[in-house]
């Protein structure tokens, strides 16, 4: 299991189920102090069960004032943020021949403007932990490697991504110089709840322990990028860098293979 050194004040998103879950569990272990987060209480007390280290802060990213009350609870409770840690999302695929723009907007709210809004609430708990402390915080937000790279049905969650990680990184030259640190985090296929769920071949397929560990073990280097596994990640930039008419017929491969998969399954 990957250490993240230090006793550091972490707010983790996402914190009950996938690769949240995972690394709340090891954060905990670890002893940091860990606000936990998520939608619904009692499995945030459960989770937090048996951890004097951990606080139970449940919320909805994609309210404002919930999200704000939240980071209002941990300023109380640990005075600033060493590390922001922010995993939750959402995954829907779009079949366009019935163009469902409520779910494009669905995927939208969550994945990206409710990144935003916690980044908003996030950022001041992180500045006073930088200016009491004299240490260098760290805000980290999980994307996906689908950002680098544009694929069948995944208009709305590889925009949100795309959005999410081109956010960051513009961030990340922002607060350069407020000695906060940015690293944005692009995991290939991990099985999770919501992967369960897709129909399709998932290359390279990671457990959720493992990418917590990439995950811990990119933060405690403070990788920019954090991606893995990399065999795969690596692929996916370089397919990402294709000319546009490339791209398409790779992306109309993959699209006519998944179909041919479907129909035999």
């Amino acid at each position: 299991m990957t250490v993240l050194s230090g006793q550091r004040r972490i707010w983790l998103t996402g914190a009950t189920s996938g690769i949240g879950l995972a690394l709340a569990r090891r954060l905990l272990a670890q002893g940091h102090r860990v606000a936990l987060s998520a939608r619904r209480r009692e499995t945030l007390e459960r989770l937090a069960s048996g951890y004097p280290n951990a606080l139970v802060v449940p919320c909805d990213i994609t309210d404002r004032d919930s999200v704000a009350e939240a980071a209002r609870r941990i300023d109380t409770a640990f005075a600033g943020l060493d590390l922001l840690l922010h995993d939750a999302g959402i995954c829907e695929y779009l079949d366009v021949r019935h163009f469902d723009l409520a779910l494009v907007e669905r995927v939208l709210e969550v994945n990206l403007h409710g990144a935003l809004k916690v980044v908003d609430a996030g950022l001041p708990l992180l500045r006073r932990a930088r200016d009491e402390s004299a240490s260098r915080p760290l805000l980290a937000a999980v994307s996906s490697a689908a950002a680098y790279l544009p694929l069948p049905r995944a208009e709305a969650y590889g925009a949100s991504k795309a959005a999410l990680s081109h956010f960051l990184e513009s961030l990340r030259i922002d607060l350069a110089d407020e000695a906060i640190d940015v690293s944005v985090i692009h995991p290939g296929f991990v099985e999770t709840p919501l992967t369960a769920r897709n129909d399709f071949a998932m290359p390279m397929r990671l457990d959720a322990d493992s990418a917590a560990d990439a995950i811990l073990a990119g933060l405690e280097r403070r990788t920019l990028d954090v991606h893995f596994p990399q065999r795969f990640t690596r692929l996916v930039k370089l397919l990402g860098i294709l000319p546009p008419t490339l791209r398409l017929r790779l992306g109309r491969y993959i699209a006519g293979r998944n179909r041919t998969a479907k129909a035999g399954s």
